[in-house]
Parts: C-alpha cells; structure tokens; sequence
C-alpha cells in the first residue's frame, strides 16, 4: 500500500480505503473478515457515513486489538431513525447519534469527524454559524475527533467551507464525468442524462478551483464516487459514452491536487480485494490519459491532467509537477510560498526548456506545454 498525508492534519492515509456499504447486513465473522484483509493489505482509512446499529457494533468487536492500525473518518449528523438512515441538524439527535457512534465502535475517538452532506450554500451558513460547527470544534479540542471533515458533492459550497478555514478534510465526489459538472445543489444533476447530451469541453472552473484551493491551504481530500455509483464501469450506464476500467478511475481521483485517499464503494470482499490490487497494477492499466481522450462525448483539449505523459523531457524537467505548480500560482493569483518551496526543490527549472516540442507531441490533451514552461520560468525565475 502507499501512503499519502492527509493535507495539514499529518494522518497517514493509505490511497485505498473502503466505504462502509460492504459492511451492511453483515455478520460479525464476516465484518471481521473484512477487516482482516484491510489489515493484511494495508489498507487503513474508513469512511462510517452509515448509523446502522448493527454495523457500529460489529465493526467495533472486529477492531478490537487494533484500533490504532485504522483511520476512522465518522460523520456527524447521521442517525439511525425508525430503521432507517437520516441526516439531521437537530443538535439533541446530532449529539446522541455520535455517542452512540463511539459507544458502539468501542473508542473514544475519531480520527475525522465528517459534516455530513452539505450540498447547498445556505446549509453550509447554517451549519458554520449554528451549533453543529460549534458542537465538531468543541469535540477537537476535546481530542474526540482529531480533526473536522466536510462532505459535499457541490464544489461551490466545498471551496467556500475550505476558505474559511475551518475544514481541514474535504469528503468529494471525484471522477472524470462530474469534474465537467457545473456546482449544483441537487446531486442528481451530475449523473442526469440530460447534461451529457451536448459535448462536454474540459473541467468545470469551480472544481478545479476547489482542487488547488485544498492543495494550497493544506486541505486533503478523501474521495467518494469515484466509479460513478459504478456507472463509469459500464458502456452502457455510462454518461461519457463509453467505460473506464476501475484502475483508471483510482487512478485519476489520485492525480487531481489535494487527494490523499479513495474511499472504494466495495459491496463484497471480490470487489475490496479488486481495488486493493490497483497497488500492484503496471502503469498500463492505471494509465487513464488515452481513454479520457478518446472518450466520445467529452473532450479535455487543452487540458492537464498531470498524468505524465510528456516525460520523459530530455533536460529532465517535471513538466507535469512544474504545470501544476503554475496553475496553483495563477489561481491564487501569487506564488505561494508553499508552492514556492515545492518549486525550488525541483531538480531542474522551466527555464531550462529548449523547445523540443517532444512533450506536446506526447500529450493525449493537445496542452501548450511549451508555452506553460515559459510562463512558468517568468513565475517563479528559473
């Protein structure tokens, strides 16, 4: 398993981790297996958006003994009702729902404490200025979460709860059909049939600025969706018109800024041990650049995905890493001084391009990658 850091909160996040739905109706032997094979694979981030009882107690009989070998990313504001699911921000059932959350999971801690789904701007005000934020802040300095999380699947109310600065993990919706979707407030939108029947032409701004926001003020992003519901696997289901492989998916939620982890949707142990295996996977299949181009309703001409296929460059440079570096600086509208940092460490500047033009004949994008290492030597000076 590789690790990444999980922005400023300094977790160590496994780039594989796993949703809570294979856990549901399961029995405790079988929950202990999962995690069994989460444990033998290194896999240690958990998403629990789930308050079905059952599955809070037999998760927390199979973590016994080793609690500390996972990353437990609990949301707040989720209840089990009347046998079922319900989000709330009624601050008696908030509060009884996380304790029961913890009493059930045998700890008494967290390591993210999530918001749950905050799609709409008017919500996100409720939420920061009302007592669920007061309540998640009080719950940090307690040490009961260690750190206060936001899921969302609108990238509007995303980048404005990560500017305020109080989010320090962004739970998002990521994968190559919805980063073409504008901000909405009903997450049906982004797989309506409707809104891919016209081309679709490159990533929607507010997505992209969100990704840069979280990479520049150190907000990392676990992902959701990754697969579309699963949809993104299927020709015929979907929306670009044609499928991606599931190591193609991983492997572009990865690429985006600020990622750290990918909260795989498995329904049973055949599709856990599925995405696990992405690990090993040869770049072949993890590599997405050629699919995305060919894709019949999208185009992304123009476009970086960082995905590498430039290099190699004959004088060395990281084209794809001094590209990214760019964009953070002109959507900032500075340099700032991380990136500054992060671009000094580079063995080799964008000032040091011939103009072989070797990279742009590579690019699946048709990105002007000459014209970007000029503009990034006159950025950052080298």
């Amino acid at each position: 398993m590789r690790y990444r850091i999980l922005g400023r909160t300094g977790i160590r996040a496994g780039e594989i981790g796993v949703g809570c739905e294979g856990f549901l109706e399961k029995s405790p032997e079988e929950v202990r297996e999962w995690v069994d094979v989460m444990e033998a694979a290194g896999v240690n981030c958990m998403d629990l958006y789930a308050p079905n009882p059952d599955f809070r107690s037999n998760l927390g009989q199979a973590l016994r003994g080793r609690r500390e070998k996972f990353v437990l990313q609990a949301h707040l504001c989720t209840i089990w009702k009347d046998g079922q699911y319900k989000r709330t921000r009624d601050m008696a059932e908030v509060q009884a729902g996380f304790e029961d959350q913890l009493r059930r999971l045998e700890t008494d801690h967290v390591e993210i404490g999530m918001v749950h789904y905050v799609d709409s701007l008017a919500d996100w005000e409720a939420v920061k200025n009302g007592p669920v934020m007061k309540y998640a802040l009080e719950l940090k300095a307690a040490g009961t979460i260690g750190c206060v999380g936001l899921s969302s699947h609108n990238p509007q109310v995303a980048l404005a709860a990560v500017n305020t600065g109080l989010i320090d993990v962004l739970m998002f919706s990521v994968n190559p059909c919805y980063d073409l979707q504008p901000a909405g407030e009903d997450v049906e939108e982004l797989w309506a049939p409707k809104n891919y029947e016209a081309p679709l032409v490159n990533m929607d701004p507010e997505r992209q600025a969100l990704y840069e926001a979280c990479q520049r003020l150190g907000v990392g992003i676990t992902v959701m969706k990754a697969f579309g519901g699963g949809d993104l696997l299927s020709d015929g289901l979907s929306p670009a018109g044609k499928a991606l492989t599931d190591f193609q998916c991983l492997q572009y939620a990865l690429d985006r800024p600020a990622v750290a982890c990918i909260m795989s949707g498995a329904r049973n142990l055949e599709d856990l041990k599925r995405s696990i295996a992405f690990e090993e996977a040869p770049e072949t299949e993890r590599d997405y650049a050629a699919a995305l181009a060919a894709l019949p309703k999208i185009s992304w001409k123009g476009h970086c995905m960082y995905c590498g296929h430039c290099a190699p460059c004959p004088k060395g440079i990281a084209v794809a890493d001094v590209t990214k570096f760019l964009n953070l600086s002109l959507a900032q509208g500075a340099v700032p001084e991380t990136v500054r940092e992060h671009y000094a460490a580079l063995f080799h500047g964008a000032g040091e391009c011939v103009r072989c033009g070797a990279c742009e004949k590579r690019c699946p994008f048709a990105v002007p990658v000459m014209e970007n290492m000029r503009r990034a030597a006159e950025l950052f000076g080298r």
